[in-house]
């Protein structure tokens, strides 16, 4: 379905301003492929999935659905409409207790439908000092899913460094999403042994600066 105009137009502002103020580019993306894709990156901040998303050429935006917390984007009808309508994101219920379908489930369809999604292994933002908090499960339990998905990792650069605790303005920096080779659990590969993998292969693209 085609999206209406003022959709349009505030995706376009979106890429625009993310790749003039903060020069914002994409290294190494893999060529496209015909298995969905998984894209998994590291998550400082809200503005994560915007930048992974925005970072993509247009084809490659128009099939990536981010997974983003519906506790944070439910709560008024401007975050609502940029979830649904501007990034088609695929919203879950991050509580046990009152969600009413599986959320590995839920992301597992989208994949199956053809289209690639934005996931952030560490299932909240790291607002320690550490690099990278250690992998929840959830990107282990959808690779097994949907079998079929490659897993691309990648590391968000520099965002977290824009716009500093504090700053009223943006240091000026370049920002950057480099991506590394897509990779699959082995048949036999255990879940911790699998998210060990992945864990290195995410550090390892944060090592190379912007």
């Amino acid at each position: 379905m085609t999206a209406s105009i003022p959709v349009r137009l505030t995706r376009t502002g979106l890429v625009a301003t993310a790749r003039v103020l903060i020069s914002l580019r994409a290294i190494d993306l893999p060529p496209p492929a015909a298995a969905p894709r998984i894209l998994v990156a590291n998550h400082v901040s809200h503005a994560d999935f915007v930048a992974l998303w925005s970072a993509l050429p247009k084809p490659h935006r128009l099939r990536t659905r981010p997974v983003a917390g519906a506790d944070y984007w439910e709560r008024s009808a401007l975050r609502r409409w940029i979830a649904h309508q501007v990034f088609r994101a695929v919203l879950i219920d991050r509580d046990p207790a009152s969600r009413r379908s599986d959320p590995i489930e839920t992301v597992a369809e989208v994949l199956r439908g053809g289209e690639d999604v934005i996931f952030f292994p560490e299932g909240t933002r790291n607002l320690t000092d550490a690099r990278l908090l250690p992998l929840k499960s959830g990107i282990y339990h959808l690779s097994r899913a949907v079998p079929e998905a490659e897993i691309v990792p990648a590391w968000i650069l520099n965002l977290d460094r824009i716009l500093p605790k504090g700053a009223f303005l943006p240091v000026p920096l370049n920002c950057a999403v480099r991506f590394g080779a897509p990779l699959r659990p082995g048949p036999q590969e255990s879940r911790d042994d699998f998210l060990q993998r992945l864990t290195q292969a995410m550090l390892t693209l944060s090592d190379t600066k912007a």
